[in-house]
Order: C-alpha cells, then structure tokens, then sequence
C-alpha cells in the first residue's frame, strides 16, 4: 500500500496524533516513528523503515563517513511503536521538537512512509516547492 494524501489534524494534550483512518490497517502491525529528513516526523511499517534505512546506507556505504553519521542519527531518532485502540500513535519530544510540531498538523502521504509536518510548515514548503513541479519534471528521460 502506498501512502498518499495530505491530512488536516491536530496533537492533542499527550502528544498524540490520530492516524487517518484509511491508513491504520497498514500500521496495524507496529509502528517505527522516526526523524524526517526534512523538518517533520515520520511513520512507517518496520519492514519498510528497514527497507529504507539499508537503501540509504547503502548508497552512502556502510562504513563512510557519511554512511556511519546517517545511520546513526536516523537510528537514534526511530522508536518502535503501535496505534492505540483510537487509531493514535503517541510522538516523542524529541521528534516533535526536530519538526517543530505545534497543535495543528498535516499528515502527508510520501509513498513508503506518512510525514507529520507543523501545518504551517507544510504550507509554506507545499508553496515552495509547487512552483518547481515543472523543472523537477524536465529531466526525466533526458541524458547528460
């Protein structure tokens, strides 16, 4: 299943945040909430957190620098999880501060993982990068 969409929805007093309902199915064998790589958190289903993590260090090489740095960080930054009854899942301090969550979130579709971004934060990178859609696309198919 790939994730997609974008989510109005709030944190409420403890941190929580209610997973949208077409998506709990899919993360109802555990959660990995983790750091994004850009200013937001992320929840994934462990196999594909798994999936991810190795691509990425992969690419980078196991025993970089770069490759040791991200690993480390992207691990240290990753708690296991599962939804509650309601559908919640409770996010850390810590990723809530990376995020800079506040009351009022989205909740993004990325493919293999949901972002939780602060709404606001969301907006103004959503206004960014729409207007790039068309250089970002001019390149497919074409050689160096």
């Amino acid at each position: 299943m790939a994730f997609r969409g974008t989510f109005d929805h709030t944190l409420d007093a403890k941190n929580r945040l209610t997973v949208p309902s077409k998506f709990r199915a899919a993360l109802s064998d555990g959660v990995v909430v983790s750091r994004g790589i850009e200013t937001c958190a992320a929840l994934w289903r462990p196999a594909d957190f798994e999936a991810w993590t190795e691509e990425m260090v992969g690419a980078m090489g196991r025993l970089t620098t770069d490759g040791r740095q991200f690993r480390r960080v992207i691990s240290a930054s990753a708690f296991e999880t599962e939804l509650d009854a309601a559908g919640r899942v409770m996010l850390p301090a810590r990723l809530i501060e990376h995020a800079g969550l506040r009351k009022d979130v989205v909740v993004v579709g990325n493919e293999e993982c949901l972002e939780v971004w602060d709404r606001k934060a969301w907006s103004s990178y959503d206004d960014a990068i729409s207007p790039k859609i068309p250089d970002l696309t001019a390149s497919i198919g074409s050689t160096a």
